[in-house]
């Protein structure tokens, strides 16, 4: 399937398409045309002749005849290529499918390619953003995905400009439409608008095949197509003016806002948890996603999380490290990801607490293979230098002050390196000990037994206190460790409330987490969800079962135990996810059943009475008048034929009524949209209502408004019948019609009981009748059918207070577009009956 994606009506797709199905043509393609709309556009036109056109099917509804794409013809010409015009169009009923997207499925599931064109005010996802900018809602609207699913999306972009002039040369739309176009749809503001929103959508389109590609061809170098901004937070106070930074940036180059945290496992960084809260909500405020991420060294961590985003810059904050400490401790995260950042570039950014704080203590951190080399190095040169240092002192210090001047050596480097290096330094500092400091000098030979002892004495605590300083380091990088797996899971946890039954945010959080390549979801050969380019359970480096059917499948790296205990939590939760989406559709399904099985209780009690009453009169009217045995006058024949006939159109009223409802229920209520004048429908409702009094209060020069005029009159018909049942004697209902901005109201105001306001709504729910045990007057249906009506034609029905008591109906619809319209002769001027 091929696209042809637009801003706006007129910038050319239509052509486009038929272009490039002649260029098709032209090199031997077996091309037709399924259906196009020329619109009266002449260029259009002339591009169509010469491509075979596929009748199309015509189809009576509603009294008038439509025609629609012949799915079945086309289907049984088996071309190689069909030509499809505006993909989101809705069929007339009696259609195959009731969109046409469907059609196109259909084609493209029977081997036909197609070509086809759509407008951006289509598109689900957009569709509530164009109708804020231009104030036209699109009823006709294609998902998403059916468009993203296409092999290839072509933007016919166009200057505001540029579709102005041709609107205004008549390319577009018949002359006397264009004035109209000219200030409403198409002003250059709306127009700019829906460029935007076209490009910015493609450039979207674009970017998900950009990383399919590199995730398909394990390319993890950057590629700068579009630039992607990552600010790594520590969870300090300077995050806040990181963020508000790497955001200006973002915007600058017009890129995304990627936001990181990361958990260290030696628990080094870690600062308070309310800070990083903060800052993840202002992130998300600025439009960013936010993610974490855990690994031993930060700046490793923070490359290869930009690099796995194809990100361009990387914003850091300058360290809050002192000079002295920074000197000690050596290159800070900065300057080590600076060397290692290639083609990324790397902001450090400045702020107010840069160099005031101390950095965190070390004590606590687990031993790096650094440290374990510094420690044997220690070792084995610390004891040869003390030696150094004491050897001309040794005729005046005893053995007891050597061996606890070389313990405290030892236990230094147990400190620096661990268990080993102090056993190293020990025994070299022992051997020391017994050949310069331990009579007999300069031989291994010893003489005292006191000295043997205390030489063995000092290996012995020596070897102790490293063994309980290297158990602290173990326990301490234990316990960070469970902390951040701590931290991760919550912030899962908090992810799965927030964004709810999202399983694919779940399997992309496990593979940032780890910093995987791919990971899959699998239930015996069928894939269920995957992200990072997907892996099969036989290609994965590690595979974690889900429930008793179910694996991850997770490719990039080897595991570690405490990491696996991790992502066994995370298919905890994806089990649960799974359970909550079975659990859902369930309860979706048992729901729809309860609501049908209620409507249905609802209607046949409803229709055990409502139905059978008029039926019952009309029975009876007919079998007196056919009794051999009366004898009637013709006062009495009229009367039994007038009770009859009222009798079957309250049955007839009834009936459509039902059916009208579940026309609207089942969404197959066609409506035709046009420039309608009130005084026309009001007259006809009024007449309709037989010999009733309303007033009447009408504002001069009302305009047309936007609707169906058979579907408009039968909500004033229901509106206007509902108060005149409810009006008590004396004080008829009263009908209102004025212009509030774009929008027509009509009240329609009674003097009767009123409805409390927390029973408004119910009104409006079908076989609803409230404070009325009247049953002989129907199912209760007149109002929310009125109100269904009244948002099928786009406009509002809404219950309010009559001042001094009653109840007011007032509905809204949109104002024709266009001048305004003088009301139709009629409305002001009468009723059906006596006007006061």
């Amino acid at each position: 399937m091929r696209v042809y994606l637009g801003a706006a009506p007129g910038v050319g797709k239509t052509y486009a398409m038929l272009g490039e199905g002649r260029r098709r043509l032209e090199r031997g393609t077996d091309v037709v045309v399924g259906l196009v709309e020329c619109h009266g556009r002449r260029h259009t036109e002339e591009m169509l002749q010469g491509l075979e056109v596929v009748p199309r099917r015509v189809l009576p509804y509603r009294g008038s005849t439509w025609e629609e794409m012949d799915l079945d013809a086309v289907l049984a010409r088996r071309p190689r290529l069909v030509l499809v015009d505006e993909l989101a169009h809705t069929n007339v009923p009696g259609s195959r499918h009731r969109h046409r997207w469907e059609d196109v499925e259909e084609l493209l599931a029977a081997g036909i390619d197609v070509i086809t064109t759509v407008n951006v005010q289509h598109l689900a996802s957009l569709n509530d953003v164009v109708e804020k900018i231009t104030g036209v809602p699109q009823r006709e609207t294609v998902p998403d995905a059916v468009v993203r699913a296409a092999d290839q999306i072509e933007l016919r972009d166009m200057t505001a400009e540029a579709l102005r002039r041709r609107l205004a040369h008549g390319n577009v739309y018949a002359p006397d439409k264009v004035d109209a176009a000219l200030g409403h749809y198409f002003r250059p503001g709306n127009l700019n608008a829906l460029r935007e929103l076209a490009l910015l959508w493609t450039a979207d389109r674009v970017d998900d095949a950009l990383n399919l590609y590199r995730e398909q061809h394990r390319i993890s170098g950057t590629w700068e197509a579009r630039e992607r901004v990552v600010v790594a937070l520590s969870g300090g106070v300077e995050g806040e003016t990181l963020l508000r930074r790497a955001a200006r940036v973002a915007r600058r180059a017009g890129g995304d806002l990627v936001a990181v945290h990361v958990t260290r496992s030696d628990g080094l960084l870690e600062t308070g948890g309310a800070d990083l809260a903060e800052q993840r909500r202002l992130a998300e405020s600025l439009g960013a996603s936010y993610h974490q991420v855990v690994g031993d060294d930060v700046a490793e961590a923070l490359l290869a999380f930009a690099r796995g985003q194809n990100a361009t810059q990387l914003v850091l904050g300058d360290s809050r490290r002192s000079r002295l400490a920074a000197l000690l401790a050596g290159p800070g995260v900065g300057t080590r990801t600076i060397r290692a950042s290639g083609d990324i570039d790397v902001h450090i950014v400045t702020h107010a607490h840069a160099g005031r704080a101390a950095p965190p203590p070390r004590r606590g951190s687990a031993l790096g293979a650094t440290r374990v080399r510094s420690g044997y190095a220690a070792a084995l040169v610390a004891p040869l230098l003390l030696v150094g240092l004491l050897l001309p002192w040794r005729d005046d210090v005893n053995l007891v002050s050597d061996m606890l001047l070389f313990l405290l050596l030892t236990v230094t480097v147990s400190l620096v390196g661990g268990l080993r290096p102090a056993l190293v330094s020990a025994v070299v500092g022992s051997a020391s000990l017994n050949y310069f400091f331990t009579p007999p000098y300069r031989t291994l030979a010893v003489t005292d037994p006191n000295n043997a002892l205390a030489l063995a004495v000092f290996v012995a605590v020596a070897m102790l206190v490293s063994s309980v300083v290297d158990l602290a380091a173990r326990r301490t990088r234990q316990a960070a460790r469970a902390a951040a797996q701590a931290q991760t899971l919550a912030d899962l946890t908090s992810v799965v409330l927030a964004e709810g039954d999202s399983l694919q945010l779940v399997l992309e959080r496990l593979r940032e987490t780890f910093a995987l390549d791919a990971v899959s979801l699998w239930e015996g050969e069928q894939l269920l969800a995957t992200t990072g380019g997907g892996c099969r359970p036989d290609d994965a480096a590690t595979v974690v079962p889900v429930g008793a059917e179910r694996v991850l499948a997770l490719d990039g790296r080897l595991l570690e135990a405490e990491d696996e205990r991790v992502v066994a939590a995370f298919a905890t939760q994806v089990v649960v996810l799974l359970d909550r989406r079975r659990l859902w559709a369930r309860a979706q399904e048992a729901g729809a059943l309860a609501e049908v099985d209620r409507t249905r209780t609802a209607l046949l009690a409803a229709v055990g009475h409502d139905l059978r009453t008029p039926l019952a009169a009309a029975k009876a009217s007919v079998s007196t008048l056919r009794s051999p045995d009366l004898h009637l006058g013709p006062e009495d024949t009229a009367e039994l034929l007038g009770a009859a006939d009222e009798s079957l159109d309250r049955l007839a009223a009834l009936i459509a009524n039902l059916l009208d409802m579940s026309r609207l229920q089942a969404g197959a209520m066609a409506v035709e949209l046009r420039a309608t004048g009130l005084g026309e429908v009001g007259a006809r409702a009024l007449d309709d209502l037989g010999a009733t009094t309303v007033e009447l209060a009408v504002e001069p020069d009302l305009p047309d408004v936007e609707a169906d005029p058979g579907l408009l009159e039968r909500v004033l018909v229901n509106l206007v019948a509902n108060a005149l049942r409810f009006s008590p004697d004396g004080a008829p209902p009263r009908l209102t019609a004025g212009r509030v901005g774009d929008v027509v109201e009509l009240r329609v105001v009674d003097r009767g009981p009123g409805i409390p306001v927390d029973q408004r709504d119910r009104v409006f729910a079908p076989f609803q009748r409230l404070g009325d045990s009247d049953n002989t007057t129907g199912v209760g249906l007149g109002l929310a059918l009125s109100r269904g009506l009244a948002e099928a034609m786009g406009g509002s029905l809404e219950a309010d207070d009559t001042p001094g008591g009653g109840l007011t109906m007032v509905l809204r619809l949109r104002a024709a577009a266009g001048p305004d319209a003088a009301p139709a002769p009629g409305l002001r001027e009468r009723s059906a009956g006596a006007l006061p």
